[in-house]
């Protein structure tokens, strides 16, 4: 009896395991509804990586695991327009990206 419990045991915890590694790779699948947003004292730190890059406007959107960066900032600017301001895990600028609206849904 003892030697089917371990069994089991085993059994159940490969289980678990394998639950988690799914989880993980679904998470990680990339797309709209996996990427959370910048939280805490990271979004206060992207938050001025961002807006000291423009020089002005607001922060409207962010996201952590943006699939052009570790750190995506979406800054609304005095005129309206947008810009993707993207940043490495340091907060350095990385890149941008201005919106123009038709293309980028």
């Amino acid at each position: 009896m003892e030697r089917k419990t371990k069994w089991m045991t085993a059994a159940a915890a490969i289980v678990i395991l394998g639950a988690g590694v799914g989880a993980g790779i679904a998470g990680a699948g990339g797309g709209d509804d996996s990427e959370a947003p910048i939280t805490g004292s990271d979004l206060e730190r992207a938050t001025t990586a961002a807006l000291d890059h423009t020089g002005e406007g607001r922060v409207t959107d962010t996201k952590v695991g943006d699939e052009e960066s570790f750190y995506e900032v979406e800054v609304t600017l005095d005129d309206g327009s947008e810009v993707d301001v993207q940043l490495d895990a340091d907060f350095r600028v990385v890149g941008e990206e201005a919106e123009t609206g038709a293309d980028d849904g």
